[in-house]
């Protein structure tokens, strides 16, 4: 049976929460928000609720890996998780992403942090896109291919690339598994390059970067 963890109670997190539940019988979801005056809204019978900041609750949160974790917070959650997790191990410099990288995706808009958001859409999407596999939901016309796919083929010097790829759970829900994570904590571990960490569904995605340097084992 499929547990859902909501990361965010906000609009998107509240958009999250009705769409898997009218969709799927859940044995457990569980939405955190560190504002509990948001979250107090969100409270219903059958959904947990936890107050704390979402990033340090899933850096915390044991889990079985079977878990869907729903991102609705203005954070990439995979790269904060990830930058936290090696954070432990040694140290972490988050890099801008290489200018090369917006010649090579769709549609880029690059933030001051030097992350790199891509998106096959030109337009604002409904919120409740059920993700078509092979055309827009908008315009109809055929994807030549999934940016996820993009992103995952990209080459860059001196980086290795690490997807995340966000799975449609409901119209315009996306979410990956607790095991995901785990997978790229250990791609992340066993590389001597610097990393680019992007999550991507096949029409939108955000990339980041880092440095990780690991602590000389003692003798």
């Amino acid at each position: 049976m499929e547990s859902f963890l909501i990361l965010g109670a906000g609009r998107f997190g509240s958009l999250a929460v009705q769409r898997i539940l009218a969709r799927k019988k859940v044995p457990r979801l569980v939405v955190v928000d560190r504002d509990g005056h948001v979250l107090a809204k969100r409270r219903e019978n059958s959904v947990e609720t936890v107050e704390q900041d979402a990033i340090d609750f899933l850096v915390h949160y044991p889990g079985l890996g079977s878990e869907w974790i729903v991102p609705a917070i203005p954070v990439h959650v995979a790269f904060a998780w990830l930058c936290r997790q090696l954070a432990r191990e040694g140290a972490v410099t988050q890099l801008a992403v290489p200018s090369i990288l917006d010649q090579k995706v769709p549609n880029s808009i690059r933030a001051k942090t030097g992350a790199l958001y891509a998106s096959f859409a030109t337009f604002r999407c409904p919120d409740d896109c059920d993700e078509p596999e092979e055309s827009c939901t908008v315009t109809g016309e055929v994807r030549e291919a999934d940016l996820f796919d993009v992103v995952r083929n990209i080459e860059v010097e001196g980086y290795v690339t690490l997807v995340v790829r966000s799975n449609q759970l409901a119209p315009g829900v996306g979410g990956y598994q607790l095991s995901v994570l785990w997978r790229l904590l250990e791609e992340a571990r066993s590389t001597e390059k610097d990393i680019l960490v992007a999550t991507a569904c096949r029409c939108h995605g955000v990339i980041h970067a880092l440095r990780f340097n690991r602590k000389a084992q003692s003798a």
